[in-house]
């Protein structure tokens, strides 16, 4: 039996539904990948809230980067609306894609509506073991068709207009992150800050327009917007941060990382195809030591 990008016509029109986070964005672009690399005929736009549609800019698996909104869904006219999300509001803008195809992972709720429904990615990939966010969104690539193959990393495309600039040697900090439970003390960033600093690295200070960066204006900081902060990312030495959405970004353009981990599942999370370390404590992200910090940084090999 044909699967269903066999059943596709040429040049056939691919919705992808993402709306959000950070994270789950950066890690779907090697899905896009899959995807495309299978079918280059396909027309493939994503649906993405417009903060994170800088994430998608530039890639060119893509031919279109809307909001999510139903009437723009519908003007794409798509073949397939594939569903990434999994909440109420892309459920009901799949149902009302007019898409033939309508697919979504089985544990969404509302399975009424998909008409091809996406098993786990264990059964998928055949393996027995928790599988990364990664490989959890291109499984469905390959349900849908594509051979079973290697996942590739993440892919992310710098703006070519202006960023700010940084040195070569410049090891990216972001000491932010969504909940206090995912925020290492920004005492102990100080005191990574000044270790890479005598190391003849250059601390920066990464966040995002409105976030509080004065506690670390000894160095130097940028509240930047996410088109700057891939270009920043792609010229980096070193990233050390919490387990957010930079930490992703930064593993796209396989940047050596550091990771410090709260309450999520480092083997769902982590630093995705690239030399990373995950750094975690019983107890939370609360007894994570600046020791614990530095031995990591050690194994990168970033020199005492």
């Amino acid at each position: 039996m044909d699967s269903v990008l066999e059943c596709l016509p040429r040049g056939s029109r691919i919705a992808i539904l993402r709306l959000r986070s950070l994270g789950d964005c950066v890690l779907t672009t090697p899905a896009l990948d899959i995807l495309k690399r299978f079918r280059p005929d396909l027309h493939i736009a994503i649906f993405v809230e417009n903060r994170f549609r800088e994430i998608f800019e530039g890639n060119p698996d893509l031919v279109e980067i809307h909001p999510p909104e139903l009437a723009a869904l519908r003007r794409f006219r798509p073949q397939l609306c594939l569903n990434f999300h999994g909440g109420t509001r892309s459920a009901w803008m799949t149902e009302l894609s007019g898409a033939r195809y309508r697919a979504g992972f089985a544990h969404y709720r509302q399975q009424f509506i998909y008409n091809v429904q996406i098993p786990r990615a264990q059964e998928i990939l055949r393996v027995d073991r928790t599988v990364h966010t990664a490989e959890h969104l291109a499984s469905a690539m390959f349900f849908l068709g594509a051979p079973v193959g290697e996942i590739p990393r993440a892919k992310l495309f710098p703006a070519t207009s202006a960023a700010p600039a940084i040195e070569p040697a410049s090891a990216i900090i972001h000491a932010i992150a969504a909940t206090p439970g995912k925020t290492w003390t920004a005492a102990n960033f100080l005191a990574v800050a000044a270790y890479l600093a005598q190391c003849g690295l250059s601390p920066v200070f990464i966040g995002a327009p409105g976030e509080d960066l004065t506690p670390f204006r000894q160095y130097r900081t940028l509240q930047s917007s996410l088109s700057d902060v891939k270009s920043l990312l792609a010229a980096a030495a070193l990233f050390v941060g919490n387990d957010s959405g930079p930490a992703h970004m930064a593993a796209a353009f396989g940047v050596p990382s550091v990771v410090i981990f709260g309450p999520s599942d480092p083997a769902i999370w982590g630093p995705w195809r690239t030399t990373g370390v995950v750094v975690a404590a019983d107890g939370g992200i609360a007894h994570v030591t600046v020791a614990q910090v530095l031995g990591a940084l050690q194994r990168l090999r970033v020199p005492a």
